[in-house]
């Protein structure tokens, strides 16, 4: 036999085994029988290196160091799911669902795992690529570590299609994070938290061979079906099954198709208790339309599928002392007192700080240094203080008494009537207001500048570098290598990264200059509606409030900056270092219908209620948040609130259906 058939061979038993032994835990072979057809590959693939293939067996073991990761766009966004947290919500998601499609669609319910989202790519059954989900539109490639999971196949069976994409969760079981964490304390190195975080970093590491000793396990929930040639998701479950993937199947229970909601409910009311007894870490169950057929006519929102819901268990509590109440500065001037605790392990992590929100929250629940209080991980992610515990309050206690001046510039604080928060009004003296605003600049959702996370700001303001985003076009190669532990490479890296910046799209721009109240998904609208920087400087109030994402106090916030000198010389700073301040406009009319006529939107519809958003921009109408006297039409779907329509009525604006309103235009 030839090495090039009998590489083909070992290459073709060694998948199925590891198969065997790792999906479906029924090998045939000894370990020792394994490991001797895995050493004669190895060395044949040594004697004839044209022969290499990065989807041997062998490069389940990990190939030694990489230098970075990849950014790379995925082929459909990997949206987030809504989050539902009790029964109530859950059962008005599934009646809307199953009134849109007529009440004859099926539901599979699986398991929430509680780790990291991986998209994998497959041609001529051969995996290619394998991405993080990253901000949605654009992860990172980590293929190379994502090839030594066993439970992942690199090579398909025969019969998988020539494209697909699975798309599952990357997880570290228990016994492997307590194995992990006992090799960590032999080598004399701190013990990771909790499995999720740990597997996360594990998939960043630069050492894939070190990936390859952790442990990392995972399981698909979902498969391409349109690319598959799959009527539902469940069939996408059983194909990926034979294809060679670990599915929820292999679990009792833990994959399952209902036809009512009864039956979700019964598989809810299952796993909130048995969840204790899994090998890996859950954190709720997921909930999904079956037939690919109902996904496609409910759609999505931007941000999640209108087809699946997962249902959050109740987050875990714990109690401990609170040591002291400290106070921290946002980027927009914004307190945010913060309770300093006696650690207490929560839901896998161990909890230390706590957002305590506001002066009314301390006030609401008489929050006093060294009550015990009660701690929750809201959404098991966010910690926070929910009460306290009265019958254990010290007897020299005494009330929080709120701080008046800024921690950072001893600035008197102040706090406007309509907010809720204090604020330090010193915008342009308070050193952590500007460092903020120089990494909200440069974070991901904005700039995007690799290698300026907030220890490298922190340098760069010391050093007297950088005082305000601007000051990042002006940095030179000769002056970083001054800085301590900036080497050659890592400031070109960051030089290159503040380069590459300005061909970042002008939405993104105008979201990292930091307008108060003006989110990621405000800037878009902003700069899709009025096409670029100069327009929206020229725009008034009223021009403001025409967009639905718009309401007074976001209108007077962008006039407000708009007014400010300072900020009008840092623009300019900017526009000169030749970022990007133009876009295209998205709501180009392409008919009258509606030319001149204000329109609210409200309610849900069989498409996504911002597809009807822009059917009415693109015919000529003016979007509006809420119903008053200049209002021409209310677009009302299911589910409208009752007082829209009432005022609606009250003042003669014409209510129109979906099929009212598509038959309009």
């Amino acid at each position: 036999m030839s090495p090039e058939a009998r590489i083909a061979d070992l290459r073709r038993a060694l998948h199925e085994h590891n198969h065997r032994y790792y999906v479906l835990a029924e090998p045939v072979i000894s370990d020792r029988e394994f490991d001797t057809l895995l050493k004669e590959l190895e060395q044949l693939e040594e004697q004839h290196p044209e022969l290499q293939d990065p989807n041997s067996p062998t490069k389940r073991v990990g190939s030694g160091l990489t230098d970075q990761f990849d950014k790379v766009a995925h082929s459909s966004p990997m949206l987030s799911l809504s989050n539902s947290y009790n029964q109530d919500e859950l059962q008005d998601w599934a009646d809307r669902v199953q009134r849109e499609t007529s009440g004859s669609c099926r539901f599979t319910c699986e398991l929430k795992y509680d780790g990291v989202a991986i998209a994998l790519q497959y041609h001529n059954g051969g995996l290619v690529r394998a991405l993080t989900r990253g901000d949605g539109a654009v992860g990172e490639d980590i293929t190379a570590n994502v090839r030594t999971i066993r439970t992942i196949p690199i090579q398909l069976s025969p019969d998988a299609p020539e494209r697909v994409e699975i798309r599952g969760e990357i997880i570290l079981p228990f016994q492997a994070f307590e194995a992990l964490n006992q090799r960590m304390e032999g080598l004399g190195k701190k013990a990771f938290v909790n499995p999720r975080n740990t597997a996360a970093g594990t998939l960043k590491l630069q050492d894939s061979a070190e990936v390859a000793r952790r442990g990392l396990d995972c399981f698909l929930y979902g498969v391409e079906l349109d690319s598959a040639g799959l009527s539902s998701h469940s069939s996408g479950v059983e194909a990926a099954e034979s294809w060679g993937f670990k599915t929820p199947k292999v679990l009792p229970k833990a994959f399952e198709v209902v036809d009512n909601v009864d039956d979700v409910m019964r598989y809810v009311a299952h796993w909130e208790q048995a969840r204790q007894g899994l090998p890996f870490a859950i954190d709720g169950v997921v909930i999904k339309v079956d037939e690919s057929s109902h996904r496609s006519s409910l759609g999505s929102t931007a941000k999640s599928p209108r087809w699946a819901l997962a249902y959050k268990f109740e987050t875990e509590q714990g109690l401990t002392r609170l040591k002291r109440i400290d106070y921290q500065v946002g980027r927009t001037g914004a307190i945010t007192p913060v309770a300093r605790l006696e650690p207490v392990f929560i839901a896998g992590t161990t909890v230390e700080n706590a957002s305590l929100h506001n002066a009314d929250q301390i006030a609401q629940l008489d929050i006093r240094e060294g009550d015990l209080v009660q701690v929750e991980k809201g959404g098991e992610i966010i910690p926070k203080v929910v009460g306290v515990v009265l019958d254990e309050r010290p007897e020299i206690s005494a009330p929080h008494v709120y701080a008046t001046h800024c921690p950072d510039c001893e600035t008197p604080l102040e706090r406007a009537e309509e907010e809720a928060k204090h604020h330090c009004p010193n915008e342009q003296g308070c050193p952590e207001q500007i460092k903020g605003r120089i990494e909200h600049f440069a974070s991901r959702k904005a700039m995007n500048i690799d290698g300026l996370g907030d220890k490298s700001v922190e340098q760069l303001w010391a050093a007297g570098m950088v005082k305000a985003p601007a000051d990042l076009y002006d940095l030179s190669l000769e002056p970083l290598l001054t800085l301590d532990r900036m080497a050659e490479t890592k400031a070109g890296n960051l030089l290159a990264g503040i380069e590459a910046s300005k061909a970042i799209p002008f939405e993104r721009v105008l979201f990292g200059l930091g307008i108060r109240h003006v989110g990621e998904t405000v800037a878009k609208r902003l700069a899709r509606h009025f096409g670029s920087l100069a327009a929206l400087q020229l725009a008034d109030r009223d021009g403001l409030l025409e967009l639905d994402v718009v309401g007074p106090v976001i209108a007077d916030a962008v006039l407000g900056y708009f007014q400010d000198g300072h900020q009008m010389e840092h623009l300019t700073r900017l526009q000169r270092a030749g970022l990007q301040f133009e876009g295209e406009v998205d709501e180009t009319p392409q008919g009258t219908a509606l030319l001149g006529k204000k329109c609210v939107v409200s309610g849900v519809f069989s498409m996504p209620r911002d597809e009807i958003k822009r059917l009415v921009e693109q015919n000529g109408g003016r979007l509006a948040g809420s119903v008053s006297g200049s209002t021409d039409f209310l677009i009302a779907g299911d589910k409208m609130g009752p007082s829209k329509r009432e005022k609606a009525e009250r003042m003669g604006v014409l209510i129109l259906t979906e099929s009212q309103f598509m038959d309009m235009i």
